[in-house]
């Protein structure tokens, strides 16, 4: 997918106000000799950026208008050390409030809707996006936040709410929740708005079924507006990314290559008309394709395929590199077990070499040491590796109120 030519005079404007602010940004592309840009070569010799950079321009080294200017500030989730502050104009929340509103209208939610909103709120980007659009819309925002699920679920009953807002980690205690209260008969849920973490088919799966409700993948990241910049349509072919406030490219994540359609890399995003916190191709390390032709529902958007993973997460053991979306992949295939599990990887001192460990959840109609060798077989025919396996009972592992941590790598500790 090129850069089109009013995407390529956007960029340009961007580059030139970058340069004329005297931000982290302009000094890289005075540096590089870059002052705009005119074709598309012109814009794939500009400099990858990413969230390191963002942490050494902390904290408002990327801004790129006068304070006054400056109406929000957001910081991003699950970071270390320096967060990553970005700050917005009105224009932008704007902007954003309008794509986020576009999002609903596609998953086929209207005024008429009532939407719970379980994501946090304050520097997080995610409660606020959700009801700045769900207002925009004009549909009822119920802005719970997260956790408190007994006070969640009366909310849900009590206001009959229709769309639930939510990471799928928290979607499945929901689910299992109102399962286990057999309460499905007093909700009106009839769609869900799920993001921030990526999930797989047999998660997708569950809460569809046990929750009786149309699931739709939410695109987004704070560096980038926030959730809210694309999401898949009814017909279920990828989600439409809004190419005219964005610009999506897929890389090599090793070489920095630019693929072509179809292909899978690296999403790099690039801001065509944010003012207080310009991107030109930002790194998102989420690893995904874009879905080559137009879309069945005739919508014109570029659409991105699943988000498989992310490049960061990769974890490497006897010399194999692994994604949680592989092992997510192998336990969709076993009879009875979940979609929750748990990876933790160790050194044995004794025999100098690396161990994995998989626990896995199932049900209780299979056996749990067939289930366990099952698992073992498909890994080593799968991936040329053999972990230890423990499958426990279903509702073993922790649930989350917001994204799951599921790789726990002790070999520094």
């Amino acid at each position: 997918m090129k850069i089109s030519e009013k995407q390529l005079s956007l960029v340009d404007k961007q580059i030139k106000r970058i340069i004329a602010s005297g931000n982290y940004y302009s000094e890289i592309y005075k540096k590089a000799g870059i002052t705009g840009v005119s074709t598309p070569e012109d814009f794939e010799k500009i400099p990858f950026t990413d969230k390191a950079d963002l942490r050494n321009a902390y904290p408002l080294g990327i801004q790129a208008v006068p304070n006054r200017d400056v109406v929000r500030i957001h910081s991003s989730s699950g970071t270390t050390g320096k967060p990553v502050i970005i700050p917005y104009t009105r224009k932008d929340v704007d902007d954003w409030a309008e794509m986020f509103a576009r999002c609903y209208e596609i998953a086929g939610i209207t005024p008429e809707d009532r939407i719970q909103i379980t994501p946090g709120y304050g520097l997080w980007t995610a409660g606020i996006g959700f009801q700045a659009g769900c207002e925009k819309l004009g549909a009822m925002a119920v802005p719970m936040g997260p956790g408190n699920t007994e006070k969640q679920l009366q909310m849900m009953i009590d206001l009959e709410t229709t769309v639930i807002c939510a990471t799928s980690s928290y979607a499945l205690l929901l689910a299992e929740e109102i399962n286990k209260r057999g309460l499905r008969d007093k909700i009106k849920l009839r769609k869900g708005i799920i993001g921030s973490e990526r999930w797989s088919d047999a998660k997708r799966n569950y809460i569809a079924r046990e929750l009786g409700i149309e699931l739709y993948d939410i695109y987004g990241l704070t560096e980038i507006y926030g959730p809210g910049i694309g999401i898949n349509c009814p017909d279920q072919t990828g989600m439409h990314i809004f190419d005219d406030y964005l610009y999506t490219e897929i890389i090599n994540p090793e070489t920095g290559e630019v693929l072509p359609d179809g292909e899978e890399g690296e999403i790099v995003i690039t801001t065509l008309v944010k003012e207080g916190a310009p991107l030109i191709r930002f790194r998102t390390h989420d690893l995904s394709r874009i879905i080559p032709g137009s879309c069945t529902c005739g919508r014109t958007y570029p659409r991105l395929d699943t988000i498989k993973g992310r490049s960061d997460d990769m974890f490497k053991v006897h010399g194999v590199n692994m994604f949680p979306s592989q092992v997510e992949e192998i336990l969709g295939q076993v009879d009875g077990v979940s979609s929750e599990y748990k990876i933790d990887i160790a050194h044995d001192e004794n025999k100098n070499r690396d161990i994995i460990m998989i626990t896995a959840e199932a049900d209780g109609r299979v056996d749990f040491e067939k289930t366990a060798e099952n698992i073992k077989n498909l890994f080593k025919s799968k991936l040329n590796i053999t972990p230890s396996v423990a499958i426990v009972s279903l509702n073993t592992l922790p649930r989350s109120e917001k994204k799951t941590q599921r790789v726990f790598d002790h070999r520094g500790d």
